[in-house]
């Protein structure tokens, strides 16, 4: 890590993913030794609980399925009241390689939020058809607002510093796709950096995904509805975090 003094938390929002969560915690622990891990269970009626904390995992239960922004606005609570002001997302099907949270932390030093970009040249991860279109014209939308060129808006695999953990324990949006996009340009409207690394990701290791290709259009949909309702929200001031001062200087 770029900055030992870093309070890193790892947050896995998990529904029903108890055949892939167990290896996702062990390959976070075995990339970072001693990080905290948090999975929150977002109403899983499966061992996802129980197999995260066999895992070494601590396991916060939601008691129904609020979905991943519920599940990491719950995270970022719980690394606000415990410390922790550097907070990355790992999905938990298997689809993130923990070994890319350095990179994306190290990215810190120069933004408030760092995406794991899927389409900036690492790996042979490719959406085709309509819902790459989708993506794209997403991608436009929140580099325009960010003032930033990003190129893979709805990566779920981020890492986000003390300005960023702030901003969302207060405000993290719950809606579908709510997570990604509308969060973004929340926190681009919030006067927070925006970068991005690329990343490789990975297959799957369980279950099916959230969408496919024939959805592109209400994914698209949700999407500028997503971006729409972050626009019309109140812009949120968020405080620099304080800086030390070396012993016996002036700040």
């Amino acid at each position: 890590m770029p900055d030992s003094t870093r309070n890193l938390l790892v947050v896995v929002p998990a529904l029903n993913e108890e055949e892939s969560v167990g290896v996702v915690v062990t390959d976070i622990r075995r990339a970072l030794p001693g990080v905290a891990c948090v999975v929150v269970d977002d109403g899983s009626t499966d061992a996802t609980a129980a197999v995260a904390t066999a895992a070494g995992a601590t396991v916060l239960r939601l008691p129904y399925n609020l979905g991943v922004g519920g599940a990491m606005r719950t995270g970022f609570r719980y690394a606000r009241d415990h410390g922790h002001d550097v907070v990355v997302q790992v999905d938990a099907d298997g689809q993130h390689d923990p070994r890319f949270i350095p990179q994306l932390v190290a990215g810190l030093d120069e933004a408030d939020i760092v995406i794991g970009a899927r389409f900036a040249g690492l790996g042979d991860y490719a959406a085709r058809g309509p819902r790459r279109w989708a993506m794209r014209m997403l991608a436009r939308v929140v580099s325009a607002v960010a003032r930033h060129p990003l190129s893979d808006v709805t990566s779920g695999f981020k890492a986000m510093g003390p300005r960023a953990v702030r901003l969302f324990a207060q405000t993290y949006p719950a809606e579908w796709l709510g997570d990604t996009v509308e969060a973004l340009v929340i926190a681009a409207r919030s006067g927070l950096r925006i970068a991005q690394r690329p990343v490789e990701m990975r297959e799957r290791q369980a279950g099916e995904p959230s969408h496919g290709t024939g959805r592109a259009t209400v994914y698209l949909l949700r999407a500028g509805i997503a971006v729409l309702i972050a626009l019309l929200r109140p812009r949120t001031a968020v405080a620099a975090p304080a800086r030390a001062v070396p012993e016996g200087g002036v700040r």
